[in-house]
């Protein structure tokens, strides 16, 4: 198998739980399941790593599922509805760095992160986190100390306040606590 071939993600949507009813594969983003499933309440990740929402466009509140079986995500992630678009997250190979401020438009306290924190009140003395700039690499961001709670996905580029992202719908309160590199281990 060549490389280019295991950087594809590939992940089956199946309409009810357990892997039954209709399905669709799908390897890239998907902005609106809706158009291929009447609902999604199962899902198997063949390849790679990717983000699901519970509303259409990347909207809502997002989760991480890397390969594996999930034949009934909504009671593992607690999920309250169906899952309603995808984006697949692309492999990186190389260093990670990511510039984490205390307040909105990079404002405050400026760390620069490398590596996976687990608690930016530990490590930084930051109570909270609103915007930041990521470097290199794709992170996920937590609401708790120790990767708990709600997720978002950081990519590349700047994000200058949390609040008022795009995909963050429902998430406007959100403090982010602690932060984690995807790394290729998990593809």
């Amino acid at each position: 198998m060549s490389n280019t071939r295991m950087n594809i993600g590939k992940m089956v949507f199946y309409e009810d739980k357990n892997f039954q009813g209709r399905s669709y594969e799908c390897s890239s983003d998907c902005t609106d399941m809706t158009s291929y499933l009447s609902r999604c309440q199962s899902c198997r990740v063949e390849n790679g790593c990717f983000m699901v929402y519970d509303r259409n466009n990347y909207m809502g509140n997002q989760y991480f599922i890397r390969r594996g079986d999930y034949p009934d995500y909504m009671r593992n992630f607690g999920m309250s509805d169906c899952i309603k678009s995808c984006h697949m997250i692309p492999m990186h190979r190389g260093n990670y760095r990511m510039r984490i401020y205390e307040r909105e438009n990079f404002g405050g306290q400026m760390h620069e992160m490398m590596d996976d924190c687990d608690s930016i009140m530990d490590r930084y003395r930051m109570s909270d986190c609103q915007s930041c700039n990521v470097m290199d690499g794709h992170w996920l961001m937590y609401e708790q100390n120790h990767f708990r709670g709600r997720m978002m996905y950081m990519r590349p580029g700047e994000c200058k306040n949390f609040s008022s992202s795009i995909g963050m719908g429902g998430m406007r309160a959100m403090r982010f606590m602690s932060m984690r590199r995807i790394m290729d281990s998990w593809y």
